[in-house]
């Protein structure tokens, strides 16, 4: 059994600060490479955000080849026994993604650090500007389709009554009044729900304690199946997390998200 069996998939600086020496812990740090440098938490290995995507230009959310995430993972020293915490400075986007990527290689030991590094600051908890080196082991992953929903797969679902849509960008840009790709609006049925509007600021960024009845009022239910998406993944790899967290059963993420839904030619948009 290691330190972390008995936690949630969501723990408080509190549960990472005791565990902080453990020694299955892999601690990934998400935030801004300048935040990184000014101080992290003790232990943790910086990951570039983008590094997690594919870049392209119509749709830089995709899911990068596999060498680079092999090369990435084997930076951080990942193993089979491996337990990540994972975190960034934003409230959870860029580290949500991670965890998605964690359940594309199917590693399924993981945590996300509530609130991120704004709640480790605000307990008074240590920083350090010690970087780790990298491991630079040598990994073989198989990747999981599982996790993420294709444009095709979702054209496939669309009007399914066991589907939810949730779209996780502005509303300015749910309604096509800042449009970001050729076109503006959002896909049919998609319900709205900005990443942030489930965050509690007064509480250091951690998720909002009402969110279950927040999401259940919209429709946003662990009786369907929920597919969420924002522009290029990252706002919306917080929502697929909170999603994992309150346990619904079906979870994807829409890599693609509106940068390769609204850039197609044939894909439905509602405004």
């Amino acid at each position: 059994m290691t330190a972390f069996a008995e936690l949630p998939l969501v723990i408080e600086p509190a549960d990472l600060a005791a565990r902080l020496e453990a020694p299955e812990l892999i601690l990934v740090d998400l935030s801004s490479q300048q935040r990184y440098l000014a101080g992290h938490i003790p232990g943790a290995r910086f990951v570039d955000g983008k590094r997690t995507q594919a870049s392209a230009p119509v749709a830089p959310g995709l899911l990068p080849d596999k060498a680079q995430l092999e090369k990435l993972f084997g930076e951080l020293g990942h193993r089979a026994d491996a337990t990540y915490v994972v975190y960034d400075d934003e409230g959870g986007g860029w580290a949500g993604r991670f965890i998605w990527l964690l359940d594309v290689i199917g590693h399924s030991h993981y945590h996300f650090l509530n609130g991120g590094l704004t709640a480790w600051e605000a307990e008074g908890l240590p920083l350090s500007q010690q970087a780790p080196e990298p491991e630079n082991a040598p990994v073989s992953l198989t990747l999981s389709d599982e996790p993420t929903a294709s444009a095709s797969y979702l054209q496939s679902r669309l009007g399914a009554d066991d589907l939810a849509i949730w779209d996780a960008r502005s509303a300015e840009e749910y309604r096509g009044e800042k449009v970001q790709a050729a076109r503006g609006g959002h896909i049919p049925g998609a319900i709205h729900f900005e990443w942030t509007a489930g965050m509690d600021a007064s509480r250091a960024l951690r998720i909002r304690e009402d969110i279950a009845e927040q999401l259940n009022r919209l429709g946003l239910s662990a009786d369907k199946e929920i597919i969420t998406h924002c522009q290029s993944h990252r706002r919306s790899g917080f929502t697929y997390l909170v999603a994992k967290a309150l346990g619904y059963p079906r979870v994807k993420a829409y890599a693609g998200s509106w940068g390769e839904w609204g850039n197609l030619s044939d894909t439905p948009v509602e405004r």
